[in-house]
């Protein structure tokens, strides 16, 4: 049994996707433009909002807007195996670690400035001077001033 067609409001509540978000998909290309109703409103059927859920998890786990494509891709036009979709995630997750790898710096440097700070009311503050130096030449900025 088909699942009915529903409006863009209702399929923005049931997905939780803004209905701007889903115009927007439809605009890229990532939504193929949806049948109308006589009175012009948009109406999905469920293929098209399981393919809206398959988007927003997608983007929900960091995946790009091109590597979604490819996904969908793969799937609309079928007889692709999962070795491809496997290598593009693994692809993804490098990237997701090299960016938990360069957080993780982050908040290590940030710990570590912080830690020079004692806090208190004296305009000297070992963070500013640490953001100040840390720039290397020509990037220093003006001092705010105290």
């Amino acid at each position: 049994m088909r699942a009915p067609s529903v409006t863009i409001g209702e399929l923005s509540k049931r997905t939780g996707v803004n209905i701007e978000t889903i115009r927007y998909y439809e605009r890229i290309g990532l939504m193929p433009v949806p049948a109308r109703t006589e009175g012009g409103h948009r109406i999905f059927d469920g293929e098209l909002a399981k393919r809206l859920t398959f988007i927003a998890r997608s983007r929900q786990l960091g995946f790009s807007q091109k590597e979604i494509r490819t996904m969908i891709g793969l799937a609309d036009q079928g007889g692709y195996s999962c070795d491809q979709v496997y290598a593009l995630t693994l692809r993804h997750l490098d990237k997701v670690q090299a960016k938990i790898a360069d957080l993780q710096r982050l908040a290590q440097t940030l710990e570590d400035i912080s830690a020079r700070c004692k806090g208190g009311t004296t305009p000297e503050c070992p963070i500013f001077d640490a953001l100040y130096d840390a720039g290397g030449p020509g990037v220093r900025g003006p001092r705010p001033a105290p």
